[in-house]
């Protein structure tokens, strides 16, 4: 890995209502990445359509979580943010991995059959291939590292595949036009610090997600101070005050879930947090989260939506973020055609 340039390259579906799941698993971390590592981060408008969608919500979507990458402090003069389909090169690449990429790998993944449901006949060729968009969306920018959560490590797993498949059959190729011994990096992921997996409020077995009917399940970015108490004071728990230890969490999942909260918030750890807290009853402990979740998400909830007024700005960041990702990508799809002997 040490031959190739260290870039992080991360991607975020454009679905609307952004929630603390997103904040506390992608977003904080792409905000601490951009102080160590040249990074690219883009809405993936491209795999949002695989699956219906309206495209008046679509285009509001992907300058909502372009507002929430500037407000919770991405800057986008340093780093490249854009919306993937303004970049050609990403389906390009992606086409060529369909044809290095084996049905037998894509049938293993677990989110298609997740989402496909019982009526897989009835699904798009997009949601089935779209873990080779998703590899392309990373390997066009020669990307070595990727921040990811634990659902999507299998979809890392599978873009490492494909480039170490790429550079096996096309290893003489790239020999020959002085690529090294290898042209695209394995990348690697990024699974950073407490709470990377943020559970509904309402049941501690269930992720946090826009899709769950009851807005009381999940704190959402853009949510008034009000409404984030409301929703935190009615966050379910059990009889029993906080331990003072982590074991002591092991069978309370919405005591986890709360204790990983604040953690990630605080930048704690959950020993941390219970050495704090341990043996208080949830009254008290609720208290102090909703505090913290005012403090923390309040400036980039109401920077947000002054944001989300300036469509002209968002669009403005949208269109030079991909100008620069534009450069990065045909360079090395040129390099990629070179390789496969396409004539140019």
């Amino acid at each position: 890995m040490s031959e190739f340039h260290e870039r992080v390259f991360s991607g975020v579906q454009p679905t609307g209502n952004l929630h603390l799941g997103n904040y506390l698993g992608a977003i904080t971390k792409f905000v601490s990445l951009q102080k160590t590592h040249e990074c690219i981060y883009c809405v993936v408008d491209l795999h949002a359509i695989t699956v219906p969608q309206d495209p008046l919500e679509l285009q509001a979507n992907t300058r909502e979580v372009t507002a929430a990458f500037i407000a919770a402090g991405i800057d986008p003069h340093k780093q490249i943010i854009f919306n993937q389909s303004q970049v050609a090169e990403h389906a390009e690449l992606a086409w060529i991995f369909n044809c290095v990429a084996r049905i037998g790998w894509l049938n293993r993944m677990t989110q298609f059959k997740e989402k496909a449901g019982k009526d897989r006949e009835n699904a798009s060729i997009g949601l089935y291939a779209y873990p080779a968009l998703m590899a392309a969306d990373i390997l066009i920018y020669r990307a070595t590292h990727v921040p990811v959560g634990e659902d999507q490590k299998q979809h890392l797993e599978l873009a490492r595949d494909i480039a170490q498949k790429f550079n096996n059959d096309f290893s003489e190729s790239i020999a020959r036009n002085g690529f090294g011994g290898a042209y695209f990096p394995l990348p690697e992921p990024l699974i950073q610090g407490p709470a990377t997996r943020v559970m509904s409020l309402r049941d501690g077995s269930k992720k946090m997600s826009k899709s769950d009917p009851s807005d009381n399940s999940r704190l959402n970015i853009s949510d008034s101070a009000e409404l984030i108490a409301q929703k935190i004071r009615k966050a379910k728990t059990d009889p029993e005050p906080l331990p003072s230890e982590t074991a002591g969490l092991a069978k309370r999942p919405e005591a986890d879930n709360l204790v990983g909260i604040y953690a990630a918030l605080a930048e704690q750890s959950r020993e941390e947090v219970l050495a704090r807290f341990g043996g208080a009853n949830f009254s008290t402990f609720k208290s102090a989260l909703v505090d913290l979740s005012v403090e923390k998400l309040g400036p980039i909830g109401a920077e947000m939506k002054r944001l989300q007024g300036d469509n002209v700005y968002l669009d403005q960041v949208l269109r030079d973020g991909a100008g620069r990702a534009r450069v990065i990508a045909a360079e090395n799809m040129g390099q990629v055609k070179q390789i496969l002997g396409f004539v140019r």
